[in-house]
């Protein structure tokens, strides 16, 4: 039986966090495993007038690349990638994994070296971004493999998904622009704040943000969304955070993160599990050991771990730092090929404070 869902989440794709219009270039990356949403994406793509432009994928690819590409073929990047990057105006993600551990078995040092050539693609992306000449959204379609990751059955994990996405009220972008209003509540208070700092389990780091631009997240570039970031001054992040939940890169699990800053960069990090390709991540390059985006999770929709990181940033009641890459946007500017989430849980005994003043405590904002 075919879920209305599905085309709800297509229209509200389409329309509301993408705002397609005529005659846009719009190129669609999905894997073949979310054949029934990419329809239906396809469709209110062509319908809103739009050039609709596939990458369809392979589930494997990337486990067969990294095992088998050689040096230069880990360097190299296709001249139709840089092209594209300057003349696409519209671009979705889906994601649809069929074995989330594909990549388990692979050198994290050559995914380290691919994602360093590949760079300039996604810093390029960023720029076109922040000026508003380019307009993206990631989301994702509920598979078996990620409803196994979150420990639940594929029916249960596909009505998570889709009520994270709001899509199980009768007029969904209503409660997304609700969403964004109350953001933009916690935004009044965030953009006035000079140094923030969170105090919980394991955890008292102070990160400095004066001057910088908090970003308001309800449904446009991330579906589901439901956040609040910036980029934190550069060289003044100083404490330390334990990371509640693992932190899933590329499949591979690193958990129980323990990271010390001094003026803005790592100077000391442990793990319970996967602390070899933690440091490795680390010394991607230079950018790697400084944050470059601070946020708070606030849909309250979304109340569990289900090891996808699209969804757990956004638990309300939490915050993720992220290592590597800023948004330009937010007015940060740390460079790196990484872009690496980890998610801080405040729900029991957490705190933080803007200038002093408790603004946030035990997983709800004080204002």
């Amino acid at each position: 039986m075919h879920d209305v869902r599905i085309d709800r989440l297509a229209q509200v794709l389409v329309h509301y966090s993408l705002a397609a219009t005529p005659n846009q270039l719009f190129r669609i990356v999905a894997p073949m495993a979310a054949a029934p949403l990419v329809r239906a994406v396809y469709r209110e793509a062509v319908r809103a007038g739009t050039h609709p432009l596939m990458r369809l994928t392979f589930d494997g690819l990337d486990e067969i690349f990294y095992k088998h590409a050689n040096a230069d073929q880990l360097a190299y990047v296709p001249q139709l990638a840089r092209d594209e990057i300057e003349t696409v105006d519209l671009h979705l993600s889906i994601m649809a994994d069929e074995n989330t551990r594909a990549l388990s078995g692979v050198d994290a040092k050559l995914v380290a070296k691919r994602r360093a050539a590949m760079s300039p693609i996604s810093k390029r992306m960023m720029e076109r971004s922040a000026d508003g000449s380019f307009r993206w959204c990631l989301t994702l379609f509920p598979t078996a493999a990620q409803a196994q990751e979150a420990d639940m059955s594929l029916n249960d994990y596909a009505d998570f998904v889709f009520a994270a996405g709001k899509l199980d009220h009768a007029d969904p972008v209503a409660a997304w622009q609700a969403q964004r209003a109350e953001q933009e509540r916690i935004i009044d208070r965030l953009k006035v704040a000079n140094h923030i700092r969170i105090v919980g389990p394991g955890t008292d780091l102070t990160y400095a943000v004066a001057g910088r631009t908090w970003v308001n997240c309800a449904g446009d570039r991330n579906f589901p969304d439901g956040e609040v970031f910036t980029g934190p001054e550069e060289q003044k992040t100083n404490g330390f955070i334990t990371y509640s939940f693992p932190a899933i890169y590329m499949g591979r699990e690193v958990s129980g993160i323990r990271l010390e800053f001094v003026d803005g960069k790592v100077v000391k990090a442990t793990a319970d599990k996967g602390e070899e390709l933690l440091h490795s991540l680390l010394d991607m390059d230079e950018g790697a050991r400084r944050l470059g985006e601070v946020a708070f999770g606030t849909n309250y929709g979304i109340q569990r771990f289900s090891r996808n990181i699209l969804f757990d940033e956004k638990i309300g009641g939490t915050v993720h730092l992220a290592l590597g890459a800023a948004y330009p946007e937010t007015g940060c500017t740390n460079q790196s090929a990484l872009h690496w989430d980890m998610i801080c849980d405040l729900r029991t005994g957490g705190e933080v404070f803007a200038d002093g003043t408790l603004i946030h405590k035990d997983g709800h904002f004080v204002l």
